[in-house]
């Protein structure tokens, strides 16, 4: 299955860049893409998965060859939300399935909690629909202080972007992103700009801390919120991929064994949870692991039940 297209949706700011795959008359898949990744995300899983759907993979705002935001805005993890809605307004479907990558994903759960009734499937690689944090109501003044000083320090220092070469770029992601060399390259086809003899990156570098860019939640919240939810939910958890935002609670896994029960527990059999062999990135590295799960639970017929 071919890429079809490239499209450059408008915005107010500028455009959404994103490329299609598929029949573009069969039942849309939205496909986002992890933190500081790009639509190149999904360029290896796409092609294995049925080829009567249509699906377009997007370049958030400040990433891959999408516009940054205007001077002085920041990027909240509501505006990205904000930005799934645009899109969708602009291809003109009311609805929809979705599939997310890490960040992609905590942004497809909060959009199909705010608009429940225009997601069909909501398919989570590596990821959770919202992010809950057990101390979120001693951290939340904190993590909305750092995010604004953290803008106003990028925009008092503004300087040109490195460039450097292709090859120190790539053994940067392999080491900071813990993906493998074609993987690297793979998203830095779309995520750099040729400079002279070397690239620079195209992102936004206001998007570079993950706080800023993730609404955290108390367990209270993370409840009531997926109680919205219409939408039937695959999750597809790497054994070895990430349990938490912060690298340095990784291990805690407490939190995720919390969200994933939950989203059980609610939902029912509306919610299907697979563990597989693999890292964070194994919609990359290993998509055939995910194709056969994607492509049946995509395929389905299932009714959504009534919950009480």
């Amino acid at each position: 299955m071919g890429l079809l297209s490239e499209l450059k949706l408008a915005v107010p700011w500028g455009h959404i860049a994103a490329k299609t795959w598929g029949f573009p008359q069969g039942p849309p898949v939205l496909c986002l893409h992890g933190w500081l990744d790009n639509a190149n995300s999904f360029s290896r899983l796409i092609p294995l998965l049925p080829q009567d759907f249509h699906y377009v993979a997007m370049d958030f705002g400040g990433h891959g060859l999408s516009s940054h935001y205007s001077p002085g805005f920041p990027y909240y993890h509501h505006n990205f939300v904000c930005e799934v809605r645009r899109v969708v307004e602009a291809m003109k479907w009311s609805r929809f399935s979705l599939m997310g990558h890490s960040f992609g994903g905590t942004v497809a759960g909060m959009f199909s909690c705010m608009f429940p009734e225009m997601v069909d499937k909501l398919i989570l690689l590596d990821s959770v629909p919202l992010i809950v944090d057990s101390n979120e109501m001693e951290n939340l003044v904190t993590y909305k202080r750092r995010a604004i000083e953290h803008l106003l320090q990028v925009e008092a220092f503004q300087k040109p972007p490195s460039v450097v070469s292709l090859e120190e770029m790539v053994q940067g992601f392999k080491k900071n992103r813990q993906m493998n060399e074609d993987c690297a390259k793979l998203l830095l086809e779309r995520g750099t700009t040729k400079v002279g003899t070397g690239v620079t990156l195209n992102r936004d570098r206001r998007v570079h801390s993950a706080e800023n860019s993730f609404d955290f939640i108390s367990k209270e919240l993370y409840v009531h919120s997926i109680r919205k939810l219409q939408a039937q939910v695959l999750i597809l958890k790497s054994t070895e991929g990430f349990s938490d935002v912060r690298r340095e609670n990784d291990t805690k896994k407490e939190p995720l064994y919390f969200m994933v029960h939950m989203l059980k527990s609610v939902l029912k059999e509306q919610c299907q949870y697979v563990e597989l062999p693999g890292n964070h990135y194994i919609h990359m590295e290993e998509p055939h692991r995910l194709a056969g799960h994607i492509s049946s639970f995509l395929q389905s017929k299932h009714k959504t039940p009534a919950r009480l």
